[in-house]
């Protein structure tokens, strides 16, 4: 049995056999977590004395200087000796997560599979997060669903879209279950996808519903009038799988620098052969050592291309990635 000390906190007790967070959580500790798995980052602290074994995360959630200085994701990290931990709300990225009631206010189909659902927060609440952070939904049971804000920070609605998957425990509750002005409970914000300060240009990879965060990124480049060059790919499988073509054509006339484009990987549409989205990115670059990527979608497709974009030129700390994954029918 080790002791975890919070610096500037609590301590608690952590058994080897233990993740780091798992004991934070059954001794009653608040610390910020999304996944449990490794690849939304959202438990990222950096241990200040003591050592931990660490397991292997999804791709690009930690990089290597983050590595280096100490940081560690808490849900896959184990301690080897006692232990002093960051207080993970002294970074400056970082607020609070909350949970706090909202408002069905509307449902609407964006595609065959994708449903927009838009939340109120309570009259004269609003919430500070990062454009790209996601929340969780709690259900009646107490178990929770992820979910990329698309909205962004200062909105008065909160903008969530959500793939319809057939068996799937939520889509059937937002679909029989979930009548608009109904209302429920979100705890956010949570996770470490968000825009980095710097100068380079920018390459998002949207796979599916992973455009949802992107979107919330571009329009605060928008609204904060970034004018850093914007270079956006949207893998779909099928050209029914568009959505929200009409956000497209708004940032294009509202002055941003961004060039769009969509890869279907089993259908040719327009003439374009099939392709994967991370190989369309490879195919039209000469390399990448120049530019940040920040990717979104689901697990293999975000290990594939950091490996890829790795090999291609890409700087390992210029890599930002969102997994999503999805529970069990």
């Amino acid at each position: 049995m080790f002791q975890v000390k919070i610096k500037n906190g609590p301590i608690f007790s952590v058994k080897p056999s233990q993740t780091i967070l798992e004991a934070a959580i059954l001794a009653g500790i608040n610390l910020p977590f999304g996944c449990k798995s490794g690849s939304c980052g959202s438990c990222k602290t950096k241990i200040l004395e003591g050592q931990a074994f660490h397991e292997e995360i999804m791709p690009g959630v930690l990089n290597e200087a983050e590595q280096k200085t100490g940081q560690h994701l808490l849900c896959k990290t184990y301690a080897t000796s006692d232990l002093i931990i960051e207080d993970t709300y002294s970074v400056e990225t970082n607020f609070p997560p909350k949970i706090s009631p909202v408002r069905v206010e509307s449902i609407n189909q964006l595609n065959h599979d994708v449903i927009q659902v838009i939340l109120k927060l309570p009259a004269g609440e609003s919430v500070k997060f990062q454009a790209g952070q996601y929340l969780e939904f709690i259900l009646a049971d107490g178990s929770r669903r992820a979910f990329s804000m698309a909205n962004c920070p200062g909105d008065d609605l909160i903008e969530l879209h959500i793939r319809v998957i057939e068996g799937g425990k939520f889509t059937n509750y937002i679909l029989n279950d979930m009548p608009e002005k109904s209302i429920h409970r979100i705890e956010l914000p949570l996770g470490q996808f968000y825009l980095r300060d710097a100068k380079n240009p920018i390459i998002f990879v949207a796979g599916g519903t992973g455009f949802a965060p992107i979107k919330s990124i571009i329009n605060y480049m928008k609204q904060t009038n970034n004018n850093r060059k914007i270079y956006l790919y949207r893998g779909m499988r099928f050209k029914k799988d568009l959505y929200q073509s009409e956000v497209i054509d708004d940032w294009y006339s509202s002055g941003l620098d961004i060039s769009v484009f969509n890869v279907f990987s089993d259908e040719e549409v327009d003439g374009k052969k099939k392709k994967l989205v991370h190989q369309q990115v490879l195919d039209d670059y000469q390399g990448l050592h120049d530019f940040q990527v920040y990717c979104c979608g689901a697990p293999g497709m975000i290990e594939t291309a950091y490996h890829s974009f790795i090999e291609y030129g890409l700087q390992d700390l210029n890599f930002f990635s969102d997994a999503f994954t999805f529970a069990p029918k």
